[in-house]
C-alpha cells in the first residue's frame, strides 16, 4: 500500500481528481465577475448619469439598467451555487469511492495477516482502525486536491479584485497572511504529536474493553472488577488529559486566527477611509472592496482547517497503514490467484518435512523435523502438550510458515502453492472450532464457496449496478447473493443432492438428534413447501390419533375454537393464533389499540384491570422478599424480579386511588399480567368460568373485527390448515401439553419422534434444523456441537490431506471413537493426519509421529514404537 495519504490519493483517483480540479478552476471566471459587477451595479446603474447606458450592443434607461444587472448577479449566484454544488457532489462521491477501497484493501490484508500476529494485535485494536479511525479520511480524499485548489484560487480571485481597485488594500489585505502561515505550522505539530498519543491510547483502551468482555467470567470469578474499573479509569484519564491539551491548543489557535483576522479591515477602514476622502478611490469601490474581503476571509480560514485536516488524515493514515504491514504478510496472488483447474493431489505421492524449523517471538517451537509419509497413508501426531505436535499441524495445514526448511506435498512446495489448491484439497480443524453468525448450513458449505457460480436473478440490473460501482471502488465486482456452493467439490448434483449428503454427515457425527430438535422448533413456509407441510399435517392427524390411546389421554389438551385451553396463557385463547411480527406479541397486547377495542366491546376490560390488581397482590405477596434464583420463583411468577418494584408502587397508588385513576402506563401495566396466566399451572383463581365465556366472544369478536391492515399480524389456529408462523412441533401438536402430567413433555416428544419417523419426515425436519442461527461465533451452540460441525464442514468437501489437531478433545470417549469410525470411513483412501490427545489411540494408525521439546523424537508404525519406541510408551503410560 502507498506509504503517504497523498500517495494513496494520486495513485487510485489521479484522473478523478484532474477532472474535479478542472471543473474548480472553470467556477473562477464566474466568482471574478460576481465580485466585480456590485461595484458596477453601485457606481454605473445607481450613482451613474450617463444614460442611455450601452450593454450587449442594446440601449438602457437607468431602471431597464439596473434591472438588468441585478438579473445578471442573480444568475451569477446561480451558476457559483451550482458550481459548487457539483464539486462537493463529485467530491464526497470520489470520497466514498476511496474510502471503500481504503477499507477494502485494509480488510484484504487482515484476511492475509501471519497467525501468529493476532496474538501480538487484539480485536479491539484492528476492528476500529477499519471502521472508525479512517471514516474521517473519506472526506479528506475528495477535499485532497479540489479543496485547496477552490479555495486558494478564491483567495487569489478575490486578492486580484482588490488589488485592481488598490494595489495599498490588495496588500492590507494580505499583509498578516505571512505571520499565520508561519506560526500554524508550528502549534500544529504539538497537536499532531497529542493526536497520536490520542490514537494509540484508544486503542488500548479498545483492547483493554475486548479483554474485559471476552474475560468476564474470569473478572466476576475472582471478584476483580475493582481492579479492572481502575486500569479502565486510567486509560479514561489519560485520553482525557491528551483532548484536554488538544483542545487548549486548537483553541489558542483558533483565537490566534480570528484576532489577525480583525485586523485587517482596521487597515481597510484606515486606509480605504482615507483614500475615499482623498478621492483617489470610489465610495463603490471601497464597499466592493470591503465585501470581498468578507468573502475573502472564509477561504483562508478554509485553506487553515484544511492544513490542519490534512495533517489529521496524514497521522491517521500512516497509523494505520503501519499496523497493516506485518512482518510474513501472505502473498497477494498466493491468496487472489485462481488456477484454470484444481486437481486432487496424485494419491500415490508423498508429504515431506526436510529439516522444518519454526521460531516465535524468539521461543523455538520446532527444530530441524523431518519425515515423509504417503498421500494415502493415516498418521497420527502424539506428544506433550508444546512439544511441537500443534506446530506441526498448523504448518502442514499452511496455517503458520516454518522459519527454515521445506515442506513439499506431491512434489510441489506447500507454500507456493495457491489457497485455491490448498483450500479445497486440504482441510484442518483445530480445537476452538470458529462458526459465524450464519445458519448451520451456512456453516457447513463455507468450505465449498469459493467462488461464484451461479449469478443471482436481477430483472432490474441492480446486481450489475452495484457490481460495477464496486470495481469503481477497487472492491471485487463478486455477487454475494450468487450461488457460491461448489456441489461438484461434495460429490453431488444440486441443493437437494446437498441435504442428503448433509443429514447423512450430521448422522456420521451424532449431530442429527441435536439439529432435528432445532428443527422441531424451527417454522417452514407452506406455501414454498407445500408437500412437507401436508406430510406435517398428516403427522398432526396420526398424532392426534395416538394420543387418543387410554394410556396416552390427558397428555395434550388440543386447540378448539370454541373451548378455552386450560393450559394455554389467556393472551393464547383470546387470539387464537400465532403472533406474526411484534403487534400481538404478549408483551405488546396490553398496549395494542385494536386489542382494548375488542375488550372494551365486549365488556371485560376492567374486569381484567381488577384481575391484573389481584395477580399483583398476590406476585408481590407471594415474591416480593424471595430470592429470584430460587426454583419457585421462576416455576410461578410471570412477572421478573426487576417488575416487582413496579407492581408494589402501582399498588401503594391504588390504596388511595381507582385503577380509573391511575396513569394510562400503570393500567396498561396491569392488564398485562392476566395475559400470561395460564388456568392450569398458576391456579390463582382470578379466571372463573364467566370469565373465560368472556374470553371465547371475545376470541370471536377479535377474528370478526380484524381490520385489513392487521390481518397480516396473526395467523389463526385451524385443524386442517398449516400455520406457517408457528413452529413444527407446535403444528403437529396443535394443542398444550397438560401441566402436571408425570414426566409429560418427555412423553409428548417420544409420541412425536415415533410419528416423524413412522411418516418418515426425521431427514425433512432435520434440513430445516440447518436453517437454524448457530449465533455469534457459534454462540447458541455448546462447544462439543461446534467442533462436530467444523468436521463436517471439512468432510464435506472430500480433501485430500485431512488434518485434526485435537478437535474432539472436549468430547467424552464413546463420541470420540464414533467420530474417528466416521473420520476414517470418509476418507479411505486419502490422508488422515491427526494430532491425538490421547496417544493409545494411535494403535489405529498406519504410521505415528512423536514430537517431543520441538523435535520428532520417533517416528514408526505403534507395533514398531510400542516394542522399541520409549517415548511413546511413556506417553501411553501417562493417560
Amino acid at each position: 500500500m502507498s506509504k503517504t495519504i497523498y500517495g494513496f490519493v494520486f495513485r487510485y483517483s489521479a484522473r478523478q481528481q484532474v477532472l474535479l480540479l478542472l471543473v474548480t478552476l472553470a467556477a473562477f471566471p464566474f466568482l471574478y465577475l460576481s465580485l466585480e459587477l456590485p461595484k458596477t451595479i453601485i457606481n454605473r446603474a445607481i450613482n451613474g448619469q450617463d444614460f442611455p447606458a450601452e450593454l450587449l450592443g442594446m440601449e438602457f434607461d437607468q431602471i431597464p439598467y439596473l434591472v438588468l444587472l441585478c438579473g445578471i448577479f442573480l444568475l451569477l449566484v446561480l451558476i457559483n451555487g451550482a458550481f459548487k454544488f457539483t464539486i462537493n457532489v463529485w467530491k464526497g462521491r470520489l470520497g466514498e469511492r476511496m474510502l471503500r477501497r481504503l477499507r477494502y484493501e485494509l480488510y484484504s490484508r487482515v484476511l492475509r495477516f501471519p497467525l501468529p500476529h493476532f496474538k501480538r494485535v487484539s480485536q479491539g485494536e484492528i476492528i476500529p482502525m477499519i471502521t472508525s479511525e479512517v471514516e474521517p479520511l473519506g472526506g479528506f480524499i475528495g477535499d485532497a486536491v479540489a479543496q485547496p485548489v477552490f479555495q486558494g484560487g478564491q483567495l487569489l480571485t478575490i486578492f486580484a479584485f482588490i488589488l485592481v481597485q488598490d494595489p495599498f488594500l490588495g496588500l492590507a489585505a494580505i499583509s498578516l497572511y505571512p505571520l499565520q502561515g508561519y506560526l500554524i505550522p508550528k502549534l500544529q505539530r504539538r497537536v499532531n504529536d497529542l493526536a497520536k498519543q490520542r490514537v494509540r491510547t484508544v486503542r488500548r483502551l479498545s483492547d483493554r474493553l475486548g479483554e474485559s468482555i471476552s474475560g468476564i467470567a474470569e473478572i466476576r470469578a475472582h471478584d476483580a472488577s475493582n481492579f479492572h474499573r481502575a486500569g479502565f479509569a486510567d486509560l479514561l484519564g489519560r485520553i482525557y488529559e491528551i483532548r484536554f491539551e488538544i483542545y487548549q491548543r486548537k483553541f489558542f489557535i483558533k483565537f490566534l486566527n480570528n484576532f489577525l483576522a480583525q485586523l485587517t479591515p482596521f487597515f481597510f477602514y484606515l486606509i480605504g477611509g482615507y483614500l475615499v476622502i482623498r478621492g483617489d478611490l470610489s465610495f463603490g469601490a471601497l464597499v466592493a472592496v470591503l465585501a470581498a474581503y468578507k468573502d475573502m476571509s472564509a477561504p483562508w480560514k478554509e485553506l487553515l482547517l484544511f492544513y490542519q485536516q490534512k495533517e489529521d488524515a496524514r497521522i491517521k493514515y500512516e497509523q494505520v497503514i503501519e499496523q497493516f504491514e506485518p512482518p510474513g504478510l501472505l502473498d497477494e496472488r498466493l491468496q487472489l490467484e485462481e488456477p484454470e483447474a484444481v486437481t486432487p493431489f496424485d494419491p500415490s505421492g508423498e508429504v515431506s518435512f526436510v529439516n522444518v524449523s519454526y521460531v516465535e517471538d524468539g521461543a523455538t517451537l520446532l527444530e530441524g523435523v523431518s519425515f515423509t509419509f504417503g498421500l494415502s497413508e493415516r498418521v497420527a501426531i502424539v506428544g506433550p502438550g508444546g512439544g511441537g505436535k500443534e506446530a506441526v499441524a498448523m504448518i502442514l495445514a499452511r496455517l503458520l510458515q516454518p522459519t527454515s526448511g521445506r515442506v513439499m506435498v506431491a512434489g510441489e512446495d506447500l507454500f507456493q502453492l495457491p489457497e485455491a489448491v490448498t483450500g479445497r484439497r486440504m482441510a484442518y480443524v483445530g480445537q476452538g472450532a470458529q462458526l459465524f453468525a450464519a445458519s448451520i448450513r451456512d456453516n457447513i458449505l463455507l468450505g465449498l464457496k469459493h467462488r461464484p457460480l451461479r449469478p443471482p436473478a436481477d430483472e432490474r440490473g441492480e446486481r450489475a449496478a452495484r457490481a460495477a460501482e464496486a470495481a469503481l471502488a477497487g472492491n471485487t465486482a463478486d455477487d454475494i447473493l450468487a450461488d457460491w456452493v461448489d456441489y461438484a467439490a461434495a460429490g453431488v448434483e444440486d441443493s437437494q443432492g446437498m441435504s442428503r449428503r448433509l443429514v447423512e454427515l450430521l448422522h456420521a457425527f451424532d449431530l442429527d438428534r441435536e439439529v432435528y430438535e432445532l428443527g422441531l422448533r424451527g417454522v417452514i413456509d407452506p406455501a414454498a413447501n407445500p408437500a412437507l407441510a401436508e406430510r406435517l399435517l398428516q403427522a398432526r392427524c396420526e398424532l392426534r390419533e395416538r394420543l387418543s390411546h387410554p394410556d396416552m389421554a390427558g397428555l395434550v389438551e388440543p386447540f378448539d375454537a370454541e373451548r378455552y385451553n386450560e393450559n394455554a396463557t389467556l393472551a393464547e385463547n383470546l387470539l387464537f393464533g400465532s403472533p406474526v411480527g411484534p403487534e400481538f406479541e404478549i408483551d405488546n397486547l396490553a398496549g395494542s389499540d385494536y386489542v382494548r377495542a375488542v375488550l372494551e366491546k365486549v365488556g371485560i376490560r376492567e374486569r381484567l384491570l381488577e384481575a391484573g390488581r389481584e395477580i399483583a397482590e398476590v406476585m408481590v405477596e407471594l415474591f416480593g422478599d424471595l430470592d429470584p434464583d430460587q426454583e419457585i420463583f421462576e416455576r410461578y411468577s410471570f412477572v421478573g424480579a426487576e417488575d416487582l418494584s413496579e407492581l408494589q408502587a402501582i399498588l401503594a397508588r391504588l390504596n388511595r386511588l381507582s385503577i380509573a385513576e391511575l396513569e394510562e402506563h400503570e393500567r396498561a401495566r396491569l392488564l398485562a399480567l392476566p395475559f400470561k396466566m395460564i388456568p392450569a399451572r398458576h391456579r390463582l383463581g382470578v379466571i372463573d368460568d364467566a370469565l373465560k365465556e368472556r374470553i371465547l366472544e371475545a376470541r370471536r369478536v377479535f377474528a370478526a373485527d380484524l381490520p385489513p391492515h392487521l390481518r397480516g399480524s396473526i395467523e389463526f389456529f385451524d385443524a386442517g390448515r398449516y400455520s406457517a408462523a408457528a413452529s413444527i412441533q407446535d403444528n403437529i401438536l396443535f394443542g398444550k401439553v397438560v401441566h402436571g402430567t408425570a414426566q409429560g413433555p418427555a412423553r409428548v416428544g417420544e409420541l412425536i419422534a415415533e410419528v416423524v419417523d413412522a411418516l418418515g419426515l426425521r431427514e425433512d425436519i432435520i434440513v430445516v434444523g440447518l436453517d437454524s442461527n448457530a449465533g455469534i461465533g457459534g454462540g447458541r451452540l455448546s462447544a462439543g456441537q461446534r467442533q462436530k460441525i467444523a468436521l463436517v464442514r471439512c468432510v464435506l468437501k472430500r480433501p485430500d490431506i485431512m488434518i485434526v489437531d485435537q478437535a474432539t478433545a472436549t468430547l467424552d470417549n464413546g463420541a470420540r471413537n464414533r467420530i474417528l469410525d466416521s473420520l476414517f470411513a470418509e476418507t479411505e483412501g486419502r490422508c488422515l493426519v491427526w494430532v491425538l490427545d490421547q496417544p493409545s489411540q494411535a494403535q489405529r494408525f498406519d504410521r505415528v509421529l512423536v514430537m517431543q521439546d520441538g523435535r520428532l523424537v520417533e517416528q514408526g508404525t505403534y507395533a514398531e514404537l510400542e516394542q522399541a519406541g520409549a517415548a511413546l510408551r511413556g506417553l501411553v503410560a501417562a493417560e
